[in-house]
């Protein structure tokens, strides 16, 4: 009988944790785990951070739509970087130029296409995207005042190109 009890305190005192085997089975799954898991936030932040674009940029867009319109659907007049100048003198007639933000290192405007170019930082917004720029481009249609954009950017890795590609 006192076998009997020294042999079950044994058994249990085996049992009070967990085996080396159990612990690098969970250690193996937490590594599988953030493998994949990191690359994807990396993605998702870089993606974050670019949605900001189209909201800093609609406001330009649209002074360059009003252009078109204001001119009958001409856009060859606008002059480079004519932010602040009268529309009948090939500017945009903003009240000031726009300002760089954290995800907007400096903007352009073409002369002649009214396109827009956005160049982002060196450094800030991710691996595809540091130092790229982004354009948007309006079109026209002949004896037509609706204006259609085109945007294209110089980066040429995802998630960059897959989150430009949603704003056309």
């Amino acid at each position: 009988m006192q076998r009997v009890q020294q042999l079950k305190k044994l058994g249990r005192r085996v049992q009070k944790g967990f085996t080396l085997i159990e612990l690098m089975i969970v250690v193996a799954i937490i590594g599988i785990l953030a493998a994949i898991a990191i690359p994807q936030y990396q993605d998702y932040t870089i993606r974050a951070r670019l949605a900001k674009i189209p909201a800093t940029v609609q406001p330009l867009k649209l002074a360059v739509a009003e252009y078109i319109q204001f001119n009958g659907g001409a856009v060859a007049g606008i002059t480079a970087n004519n932010w602040t100048g009268a529309q009948t003198a090939g500017g945009l007639g903003l009240s000031a130029a726009p300002t760089p933000t954290t995800e907007v290192a400096a903007y352009a405007l073409t002369a002649a296409t009214g396109a827009i170019v956005v160049t982002l930082p060196a450094a800030g917004i991710g691996g595809c995207a540091n130092g790229q720029t982004i354009t948007f481009t309006p079109g026209v249609a002949a004896g037509s005042n609706v204006v259609t954009w085109v945007v294209t950017t110089s980066a040429a890795a995802a998630p960059c190109t897959t989150e430009v590609a949603k704003w056309v």
